[in-house]
């Protein structure tokens, strides 16, 4: 449990109140898609709210995306915002990790949380209500799985370090294949034919954002691992969508 309760406190707003050595948020990511099940679960239960009181389809979905992000703490919107300040800015790799890790917003980093938070909000309000609890609940746990398998497969673009590298150290194998085989049998179990194909082109997107951290900066930084995570979030619940109309 105590790997659990590390994920939680690292990836929500949750009060969890105890204080974890490094090590034990380390090895805490075999847990993530457990969190992201939690954050899931608090985001539909909102969504689900809105609309058993009869509240606009329009309304209970940004409540459900609204609720996604919030119990998150928007850690990954920044992330997001970030990359996209940093990616979009023209500049050579060391002033990209330079703008990334600035705390101001740009107008980049704007229009890609918009863009994220759009998407998501209009895939949403295009699902029937069985349908829409079951993506906010599916989507975090298939973004948090692909956090784990990136921080396997990618290299650190910062040699100083910076706030994701505490989990490099027990990234194991191990580790990839358990968070893996939780999303797959999530996908199966929440959105069956269709989870399958969403968490392929959610697996598409993550490997050729990666592939772009890659030529761009060189691999990973924290931000860019929380840009990853809105990322297949946003790509599993458009792709759940589809054919919906």
């Amino acid at each position: 449990m105590k790997g659990l309760l590390a994920a939680l406190q690292f990836l929500s707003v949750l009060p969890i109140h105890r204080r974890f050595e490094a090590d034990d948020i380390g090895r805490s990511q075999a847990w993530f898609p457990v969190a992201g099940l939690v954050i899931g679960i608090c985001a539909a239960m909102v969504y689900g709210a809105t609309r058993m009181v009869g509240v606009p389809a329009l309304v209970s979905s940004l409540a459900g995306v609204g609720a996604l992000a919030g119990f998150s703490g928007f850690l990954h919107l920044d992330g997001v915002a970030d990359t996209a300040d940093g990616f979009f800015s023209s500049r050579p790799r060391e002033r990209i990790l330079e703008i990334m890790r600035d705390s101001r917003i740009g107008t980049m980093g704007v229009i890609g949380v918009f863009i994220v938070l759009a998407f998501k909000w209009a895939a949403l309000v295009s699902l029937p209500p069985a349908t829409g609890w079951r993506v906010l609940v599916l989507a975090p746990i298939v973004s948090r799985a692909g956090q784990v398998i990136t921080m396997h497969y990618m290299p650190y673009a910062r040699s100083e370090g910076g706030l994701a590298s505490v989990f490099l150290a027990h990234c194991h194998r191990q580790t990839v294949l358990t968070v893996t085989v939780i999303a797959v049998l999530s996908a199966v179990l929440l959105g069956g034919p269709r989870g399958i194909m969403a968490v392929c082109a959610s697996g598409i997107f993550g490997l050729y954002f990666n592939t772009r951290c890659l030529r761009k900066i060189g691999g990973m930084t924290g931000d860019t691992l929380g840009a990853v995570s809105e990322g297949i979030e946003t790509m599993m619940i458009c792709a759940m969508s589809v054919g919906m109309e």
